[in-house]
């Protein structure tokens, strides 16, 4: 359990240029789409923080709603790391100012790249500082490379750095599409550690069938995104209820013993009472546990989940120290 804790600076979300607040000009932007804010993308974020700081001006995100690649391909969506308002939190965690999100249209799709540096980057922003990662394109035909950036802050008067693969213990380069393969094959413990800290799910509470409580494992049941391509199977979990941090036990998956039916989140919060329906809660997986499993009966099912229960248990009693994220984002407030 943890204390809620508070953020000691103003954080703007920003949705529409025609609002984008003086105060705010002049800023060094980190640009880029930024699903998951993984370790990689806060090596960037940081630097524009730092290079905020030097210069005395705001230390601002700019990112794109939709993921491009739903924009372009939406029968193949992107399974989104961290939705819009999942990433606004981390970055307001990460003590920017605040975060630009752009709609990606058809017609933003259509842009060149030099009127997206004239229009909206100097025009509209003013920025003194332009921050990407080595592998962040932009524009109509993504014309809008690093170098052609280098030479637009040249042209403009606007300084430009591009920040150079970021990889892990192992020198492998840390990205999202890494990430996501290991979360749809319940590598929970390379997700997390390329995330830099737990990856978790906001959702609110549904009514359900009850099963659980028939069976002395009452759930919250949660729906995720129909592009969740998260494992199914069962994990070590804890869930934030009202700002405070809960144990517990969580199955992903169709329920095959009884229904097949969508996939479902269902947590079981340990040592808990209450009526958790309606409520917004966010979930942190710990550790992954088994995959799905259709089971004969009932008594094997209960058995299975009552192991299930204390291998989670053991789980969360060993977890790593939290990382400043997790203390941020899941330990309250």
């Amino acid at each position: 359990m943890g204390e809620p804790i508070k953020q000691a600076h103003s954080f703007q979300h920003i949705t529409d240029l025609a609002q984008f607040p003086d105060k705010l000009r002049s800023g060094v932007v980190a640009i880029g789409n930024f699903d998951g804010v993984h370790r990689g993308h806060r090596a960037v974020l940081d630097l524009a923080r730092d290079e905020a700081a030097k210069r005395g001006v705001p230390a601002l995100a700019m990112t794109f709603e939709p993921h491009p690649r739903t924009f372009f391909r939406p029968d193949q969506p992107v399974f989104r790391l961290t939705p819009s308002h999942v990433k606004a939190e981390i970055f307001e965690a990460e003590h920017l100012d605040g975060v630009i999100e752009l709609p990606f249209t058809k017609e933003f799709a259509g842009m060149a790249a030099e009127d997206f540096v004239k229009d909206i980057l100097v025009g509209r922003l003013g920025i003194s500082q332009s921050i990407t990662g080595y592998d962040f394109h932009f524009g109509k035909g993504r014309q809008g490379t690093p170098e052609f950036l280098e030479q637009a802050g040249e042209a403009h008067g606007f300084a430009v750095t591009i920040v150079g693969a970021e990889g892990d213990e192992g020198g492998e380069i840390i990205s999202s599409s890494r990430i996501r393969a290991a979360l749809s094959e319940g590598e929970l413990a390379v997700a997390n550690g390329l995330l830099g800290y737990r990856y978790f799910v906001e959702a609110t509470v549904q009514h359900g069938e009850k099963r659980g409580r028939e069976l002395g494992y009452p759930t919250a049941n949660l729906k995720l995104a129909d592009n969740c391509e998260l494992k199914e199977g069962v994990y070590a979990v804890q869930i934030k209820i009202d700002g405070v941090m809960h144990d517990g036990v969580a199955s992903f998956g169709r329920r095959p013993t009884f229904d097949d039916g969508a996939p479902l989140l269902e947590v079981h919060v340990f040592d808990f009472t209450g009526d958790l329906y309606e409520k917004p809660v966010t979930v942190c997986f710990v550790g992954f546990i088994r995959a799905e499993l259709k089971f004969d009966g009932i008594e094997a099912l209960i058995s299975q989940m009552d192991q299930d229960s204390a291998e989670a248990r053991a789980m969360i009693a060993s977890m790593r120290p939290l990382s400043h994220l997790d203390q941020m984002l899941n330990a309250g407030g």
